[in-house]
C-alpha cells in the first residue's frame, strides 16, 4: 500500500521552490524500505533498471552526484575521466548528508542542500519513466528521464560499468 504526498519535508520544499508542486502528489511512501534499487523495484513492481540511483562520490574531495539506473554499477574510472579528476571515491555517510541534506538510501536526484555537479548515465534514457528516492528510504517518485536530467541540471555521460 502506498500513500500520496509523502515526500521528505526538505524535498517537498525543494519541489515547491522549483515550481514542481504537482510532482509532490506523485510521491509514494511504502511501509517497507526502498533503500536499495532492488527493494524499490520490488515495492513498485517495475524493472530494476527503471530505478534511478542517486550516488554521491568525492572527486578530488568535492562532492559529485551520479545518477545511474538500478541494474548498473558506476565505473569510477569513467567518472574520473569525465570530470578530469585525479581521484574519485564513494562518499561516506557524513559527506552525503552534508552535501545533500539526506541520508544514504533516500537521496533524491535534485533538491539538495548544496549545489553539486551532476552526471547522469545515458542508460537512464532507455525508459519512458524512472523512479527515484524522494528524500527518505521509504519514498519514491516517477519522472520521465529527460525531465529528471533537466531538473537535476545533469550532464549526460557514459559512466556505467561495462560487463564482459
Amino acid at each position: 500500500m502506498t500513500t500520496p504526498d509523502a515526500a521528505h519535508p526538505l524535498f517537498a520544499e525543494a519541489l515547491r521552490r522549483m515550481g514542481l508542486d504537482a510532482l509532490n502528489a506523485q510521491v509514494r511512501r511504502f511501509p517497507d524500505a526502498t533503500r536499495t534499487a532492488a527493494e524499490a523495484a520490488a515495492a513498485i513492481g517495475c524493472e530494476l533498471s527503471q530505478i534511478c540511483k542517486s550516488l554521491i562520490f568525492a572527486a578530488d574531495g568535492v562532492p559529485v552526484l551520479v545518477l545511474m539506473d538500478g541494474a548498473s554499477r558506476v565505473d569510477v574510472g569513467l567518472v574520473r575521466e569525465e570530470l578530469g579528476a585525479d581521484a574519485v571515491t564513494r562518499a561516506d555517510a557524513a559527506l552525503v548528508r552534508e552535501a545533500t541534506g539526506y541520508a544514504i538510501g533516500g537521496v533524491p536526484p535534485f533538491g539538495h542542500r548544496t549545489a553539486t555537479r551532476v552526471l547522469a548515465d545515458r542508460g537512464l534514457l532507455a525508459h519512458d519513466v524512472v523512479w527515484a528516492a524522494a528524500g527518505d528510504p521509504h519514498t519514491v517518485f516517477p519522472l520521465a528521464p529527460r525531465d529528471l536530467v533537466a531538473h537535476a541540471g545533469a550532464t549526460l555521460a557514459d559512466v556505467r560499468e561495462r560487463t564482459a
